[in-house]
C-alpha cells in the first residue's frame, strides 16, 4: 500500500472530484518537477485541509492564499528578507541551488511545510522541512508529502509540532475540507 492509498483510507477525500491541474504547465512555471506523490494529493484531495490543521497548497490562481505558486513566490520574498536581518538560514540550503518550495501550512501558526529541493536530485527523494514560521526553527523529515501527513494525522511523526491537532482537537474520526467549504463559500 502507497502512502497516498494509507492516507485516503485514513482520510477520505471529498466525493467532488477536485479541478484538473496542467502539471507541466505548473513544473514549468515553477522551474523544478514536481513530487508524484504531491500530484496524486492534489489529484484525489485538490487544496484544502486536514483536520482543520494542515492546509494542502494546489495550483489554483483564483485562491493567492492556497495556490502553490503564489505561495512560492511569497515565501521566497519573506524568507530571504529574514535571512537578509540576519535570521539563520537552514544549513542544508547554503548547497548551491538549494532552495525550498511550500506545499502546504499549519492553520493560524504561520507555519510552512516545504521540500528541500537539491541540484540534481529527483523529486521523490525531497526531504520535507517544517518552518515554525514565527521564528527560525527547521525540522527535516523523510521525503513524501503523502506519508508525513498521514504520519502527523495519526500521531507518529516525530515532530515537535502538531501538538493541537492530539491535545486539542482529539479527532476520532479524519476529515478533509475542500478549500471552498473550509472558507465558508
Amino acid at each position: 500500500m502507497t502512502s497516498i492509498d494509507a492516507l485516503v483510507r485514513l482520510c477520505p477525500p471529498p466525493s467532488e472530484a477536485p479541478p484538473a491541474v496542467d502539471w507541466a504547465e505548473t513544473e514549468r512555471a515553477l522551474g523544478v518537477p514536481l513530487p508524484d506523490d504531491y500530484k496524486r494529493l492534489v489529484e484525489a484531495y485538490g487544496s484544502g485541509v486536514f483536520d482543520e490543521t494542515v492546509w494542502l497548497l494546489a495550483p489554483d490562481p483564483d485562491r493567492p492564499d492556497h495556490d502553490l505558486l503564489a505561495q512560492r513566490a511569497e515565501r521566497d520574498e519573506i524568507l530571504e528578507s529574514l535571512w537578509d536581518i540576519g535570521e539563520e538560514r537552514p544549513e542544508e540550503l547554503e548547497e548551491p541551488g538549494a532552495r525550498v518550495v511550500p506545499w502546504a501550512f499549519e492553520e493560524g501558526s504561520g507555519a510552512f511545510l516545504y521540500w528541500l529541493v537539491r541540484p540534481g536530485s529527483h523529486p521523490d527523494t525531497w526531504p520535507v522541512l517544517y518552518n515554525e514560521g514565527r521564528g527560525p526553527l527547521w525540522e527535516r523529515h523523510g521525503p513524501g508529502c503523502a506519508a508525513f501527513l498521514h504520519a502527523v494525522l495519526t500521531g507518529t511523526a516525530d515532530t515537535a509540532y502538531f501538538g493541537c491537532l492530539y491535545e486539542v482537537r482529539k479527532p476520532a474520526a479524519h476529515r478533509f475540507e475542500a478549500v471552498a467549504a473550509a472558507l465558508g463559500e
